[in-house]
């Protein structure tokens, strides 16, 4: 969701093993650039709803949610203020299918070789870095701090 150059987003890392899933897209202000699978929350979705749906459109994977890395706050390469909410996830369906038109490439790879990745060859490197910095450290936060939207409230 786009509103006076706020932009919410939703990333996950997805384990297998000892592995984490990262994708290369071909997005216009990331053309050959790695990251997680994740993108722009929609107006009235759920956060947790949010990460699981841009998994599945860019990857075919589903996945349960199991933890979060945190949320990040930044300036982006296009000037936006972006918020960022990065989950841990696991594959619970579905196969690796890549939306072709704005994903090119993916693989699993271990954090450590992930750690090595130049600059840039990341998509806002910057706070990717924080995320791996994160991942490698073991530093996750229960997925409970996030509460599912409630429907048709009332006061």
């Amino acid at each position: 969701m786009l509103q006076n150059r706020i932009v919410l987003v939703a990333s996950v890392s997805i384990f297998s093993d000892d592995k984490v899933l990262i994708i290369r897209e071909n997005k216009p202000k990331g053309v050959n650039k790695w990251n997680f699978p994740g993108g722009r929350m929609e107006y009235g979705e759920d956060i947790l709803y949010s990460a699981r749906r841009e998994v599945k459109e860019e990857t075919g994977l589903d996945v349960n949610l199991i933890g979060t890395t945190g949320v990040y706050n930044f300036i982006s390469s296009t000037n936006n203020q972006v918020i960022l909410f990065h989950f841990i996830g696991e594959v619970t369906g579905g196969s690796l299918n890549l939306e072709e038109e704005e994903i090119t490439d993916s693989k699993w790879i271990k954090i450590n070789d992930l750690e090595t990745f130049e600059n840039e060859k990341l998509r806002e490197s910057n706070v990717i870095k924080q995320i791996i910095d994160n991942l490698s450290k073991e530093n996750f936060r229960s997925i409970s701090v996030f509460n599912e939207q409630l429907k048709n409230c009332s006061n």
